[in-house]
């Protein structure tokens, strides 16, 4: 989400990116400065160890969701906050409708969405409201029942694009509202475990698996986020990856992490409003 709040909260361009994998599953929760280069310095722990977390943020307060955690390697009902601007470990915040892993989607000021997961796949979107804690609510389903999609969102609407089966579909849902997702276009290649982020107009969809010919990518996708269609070509990641997560600060996008297929700790960066690699 880009920054807001008051003053003092806003544009100071903190990302976090919390859980994941190893090659075992991590609690640790590390940040860096957007609006900068440099690598992340660490933040505090979350209450369990997920891998495939979704994360969700106001411009206050960070969420993340779901994750396989051990006990439970096909996932994990429990939803953990933040306070971006402190440093320290996670706080219970509720627990989503059911235990899934790979669960993601957006978030404006007030609401956080999350789309979709495994195992299943789930076609089921719920809602928090990210100011006050408790357990997720019905919104609505998406198209079709799919995990690993990437996910971000506009003030206004909510976008997944790809996931399960290697789909190359774009949907979206108006965040204050409630309802089924309604076809967005399409992702100029279709993959699953890709990540997303964006502006307040653009979202940018990196990296991801393609089934077919069982290869990974570094295919960076865009659209206009206010109005329907197919998505634009908008250059090339570092490396070729999925599984790797994103955030921005609204004007900088940057993508962390994945595989290639070994773990990676690289962090690359785009201007969002522009095109390149």
């Amino acid at each position: 989400v880009p920054p807001g709040g008051t003053t003092a909260e806003s544009n100071r361009g903190r990302g976090l990116i919390g859980g994941g994998n190893t090659g075992s599953a991590t609690n640790n929760i590390a940040y860096v400065q957007i609006q900068s280069t440099g690598n992340a310095v660490d933040f505090g722990d979350l209450t369990n160890a997920p891998s495939g977390p979704g994360g969700v943020s106001s411009s206050t307060r960070g969420i993340f969701a779901a994750g396989a955690a051990s006990p439970t390697p096909n996932g994990t009902d429990v939803i953990q906050y933040i306070t971006i601007a402190t440093t320290a470990n996670a706080i219970d915040f509720g627990n989503l409708l059911a235990s899934t892993r790979y669960t993601y989607g957006g978030s404006n000021n007030t609401r956080g969405i999350y789309g979709g997961g495994n195992p299943g796949p789930t076609n089921v979107i719920q809602y928090i409201t990210i100011a006050s804690a408790g357990n997720a609510t019905d919104f609505g389903d998406l198209t079709a029942a799919k995990g690993e999609t990437g996910a971000t969102s506009s003030t206004i609407r909510c976008l997944w694009g790809g996931g399960t089966s290697s789909t190359n579909v774009i949907e979206y849902v108006t965040i204050a509202t409630t309802g089924n997702a309604a076809d967005f276009g399409d992702l100029t290649q279709g993959r699953l475990s890709l990540s997303s982020t964006g502006s307040t107009t653009r979202a940018v969809f990196g990296g991801g698996y393609v089934s077919a010919p069982n290869t990974f990518t570094n295919t960076i996708d865009y659209v206009t986020i206010a109005s329907a269609g197919n998505a634009a070509d908008f250059g090339d990641l570092t490396q070729v990856k999925f599984g790797l997560q994103a955030t921005s600060n609204s004007l900088r996008g940057i993508f962390c992490g994945g595989q290639t297929p070994t773990f990676q700790n690289t962090i690359g960066y785009v201007t969002i409003s522009s095109t390149g690699n």
